[in-house]
C-alpha cells in the first residue's frame, strides 16, 4: 500500500470502493470503506493522485482530500464510462476512474467552495419554489373552475381568485370548499414570500464577488445569470476561450462530420441546462429591447447579421443552397 501513486475512488452513499496502482500501472489496491473510515484511511497514504467521478458529494470529498495532502481530479460520468472494462459494479467503475485520471486527453472538473455550492443552492431552491407557485395556482384554478369561476392568465388572474376565496359572502363557493381553498391561498402567498426573499439574496450574492459584478456590465446578464455563472464554474482557467465555454454549456452546432464533409445540426444543448436557458432568454430579451439602456449598445443579433455577407443572410448554415433547373 506505500507504493500506491494513483488511486481510483468510487463513490457512493455508505460504502466506497478504492482500486490503486503503483507506477508500473500494476494493481497494489483494492478495498471497500465505509464513510466513517474513508478519512481515516487516506490520511495514512502517502500523497496520491485520487480520481473520483463529479457526483453528489464529490466536491465536499475532493476538499476533504486535498486538506490530507492528496491531488484530486473530478471527472464528469460520462468520460469515465467508457473504460469500463466489462459489467457494472464499485470496482469495475473504481478501475476505470483510476484508468481515466491518468489519460493526458481527460477533460476534468473544478472542484467547488463551498461559497459556491452554497450560492447554486439558493437557485437550485428558486427553481423549488417556482414550480410550487406554479402548481399552487393551477389548482386554485381547477378548483374554481368547478364552480364557474374562471380568471384570465397571469398574475392579475390569480389575484382575482383569492380575492373571491378571502370574500366570505360570496355565495359561489361552498364553505366546505372554501377551507380547502384558504390552504391552498395561504401556501401560495408563502411561497411568493420565500421567492421574493430568495431573489433577494441571489441579487446580494452576484454584487458580493467581482466576476459577478463585471459580468452584469454585459447586455442581458443579470444578478440571476451572474451569480449562476459564478457559482457553476468553479474555475475559469479551465477554458481556454469562450468558445470552450459555450461548447461546454452546449451552445455550438452538434456535429455530424464525416469523410471531410461537415454537417452541423443544432445546437448541442450538452451541459448545464441552467445557464442555458437563461443565457438565451437574456440574449433574447437583450436583442427585443435595442434601447433598453444606451450602454447596451447595438444587439448581438443585429451586429452578426451585419457581419454576414448579404448573400449568406436568410441562408440557413445547414441547409446546401438550392441548385438551379437545367
Amino acid at each position: 500500500m506505500g507504493n500506491v501513486t494513483t488511486i481510483g475512488l468510487d463513490l457512493a452513499k455508505s460504502v466506497f470502493q478504492v482500486h490503486g496502482i503503483n507506477v508500473e500501472g500494476a494493481a497494489v489496491l483494492r478495498q471497500r470503506l465505509t464513510r466513517g473510515r474513508m478519512l481515516k484511511f487516506f490520511g495514512k497514504l502517502p500523497p496520491s493522485l485520487i480520481g473520483i467521478e463529479a457526483s453528489a458529494s464529490s466536491h465536499y470529498v475532493a476538499r476533504a482530500l486535498i486538506a490530507l495532502g492528496h491531488e484530486v481530479k473530478l471527472m464528469p460520468a460520462q468520460y469515465v464510462k467508457p473504460y469500463v472494462n466489462r459489467g457494472k459494479n464499485d470496482a469495475a467503475d473504481a478501475e476505470a476512474i483510476c484508468e481515466a485520471v491518468t489519460r493526458p486527453t481527460m477533460r476534468f472538473v473544478g472542484i467547488k467552495s463551498p461559497e459556491q455550492q452554497s450560492a447554486m443552492m439558493l437557485h437550485r431552491v428558486s427553481l423549488i419554489l417556482s414550480r410550487q407557485r406554479t402548481k399552487l395556482s393551477n389548482a386554485l384554478r381547477a378548483h374554481l373552475a368547478e364552480f364557474g369561476i374562471v380568471a384570465p392568465i397571469g398574475r392579475n388572474g390569480i389575484e382575482r381568485l383569492l380575492d373571491v376565496i378571502a370574500d366570505v359572502d360570496d355565495g359561489r363557493v361552498p364553505a366546505e370548499a372554501r377551507i380547502c381553498l384558504e390552504i391552498l391561498a395561504a401556501q401560495l402567498r408563502v411561497v411568493k414570500q420565500q421567492i421574493l426573499e430568495n431573489d433577494h439574496r441571489i441579487m446580494a450574492s452576484a454584487r458580493e464577488t467581482e466576476v459577478g459584478r463585471r459580468l452584469m456590465e454585459i447586455p442581458g446578464v443579470g444578478p440571476l445569470l451572474a451569480s449562476a455563472f459564478v457559482a457553476t464554474i468553479a474555475d475559469p482557467a479551465i477554458f481556454k476561450s469562450g468558445r470552450n465555454l459555450a461548447a461546454w454549456i452546449g451552445l455550438v452546432p452538434r456535429q455530424n462530420s464525416s469523410g471531410g464533409k461537415e454537417r452541423l445540426g443544432g445546437i448541442s444543448k450538452a451541459g448545464n441546462r441552467y445557464l442555458r436557458q437563461m443565457l438565451i432568454v437574456g440574449a433574447w430579451r437583450s436583442s427585443a429591447t435595442p434601447n433598453a439602456t444606451a450602454r447596451s449598445g447595438p444587439g448581438w443579433s443585429r451586429c452578426s447579421r451585419a457581419a454576414r455577407p448579404r448573400s449568406q443572410r436568410s441562408r440557413s448554415p445547414t441547409r446546401p443552397p438550392a441548385r438551379s433547373g437545367r
